[in-house]
């Protein structure tokens, strides 16, 4: 049983030995035409604004140290896992996000590239940044420590959070489906039909909520070594 309820979060669709399941993680491409029309459309119009948004958040987390155009990096990751987390609410699509393949390969290299910025460039302030201020003589060296190991820690807690949060809710959503046709009668078969509506509405607001702590934290983490 546990087997086949994990099988929906498998790359197992394969054409000579290659996994087609990975493709759908660039069927963004498709919309990139859309910015090249003469007259924008309203989906267009609705995606610039929230983007504008998004530029001036981010602008002001960066702070004024910020170097040009840096926002554009985490807009993109923001597009890129909305997109995906969107898809994998449609059926038969697979969900590349819910998957640490993808979520450590977005994570690790930004965190690994914030370090080797920091400690080659401002080291002064990176050790400084392992003892907060106002911290006692004896508990500095613990301070060090817990401080070390939270940076550590961070590609993985990026990354398994937003994996988590993917799986949770297609889980339940295919508990519910799996439920359905054993439902004894309309009742209950309303019942789990609700749910799972309400459940795609939670998973659609949640696909935005994980995309956007994403890459409000990288922001931040970003803005930390500056």
């Amino acid at each position: 049983m546990m087997t086949n309820l994990f099988s929906v979060f498998d790359p197992s669709t394969t054409i000579l030995n290659l996994s087609l399941n990975w493709l759908s993680t660039f069927l963004g491409l498709i919309l990139i035409p859309f910015s090249f029309w003469l007259m924008p459309n309203r989906l267009q119009i609705l995606w610039n604004n929230i983007l504008l948004t998004l530029h001036k958040e981010f602008k002001t987390l960066l702070g004024p140290s910020g170097h040009n155009g840096s926002t554009l990096m985490f807009i993109s990751l923001f597009s890129l896992i909305m997109f995906n987390n969107f898809l994998g609410l449609f059926p038969y699509i697979f969900t590349s996000t819910s998957h640490l393949t993808l979520t450590l390969s977005l994570a690790f290299p930004l965190w690994l590239s914030f370090m080797l910025y920091g400690w080659i460039n401002h080291t002064q302030h990176m050790f400084a940044h392992l003892v907060p201020q106002g911290t006692p003589p004896i508990l500095m060296p613990f301070m060090v420590c817990i401080e070390t190991i939270s940076n550590i820690i961070r590609p993985g807690t990026l990354a398994v959070r937003l994996t988590a949060n993917m799986i949770a809710g297609h889980l339940l959503m295919t508990l519910l489906g799996n439920t359905g046709p054993q439902a004894p009668n309309y009742f209950i078969l309303t019942l789990i039909l609700t749910t799972q509506i309400a459940l795609l509405v939670l998973e659609s607001a949640v696909a935005i909520i994980q995309s956007y702590v994403f890459a409000v934290l990288s922001t931040l983490y970003s803005s930390e070594v500056n």
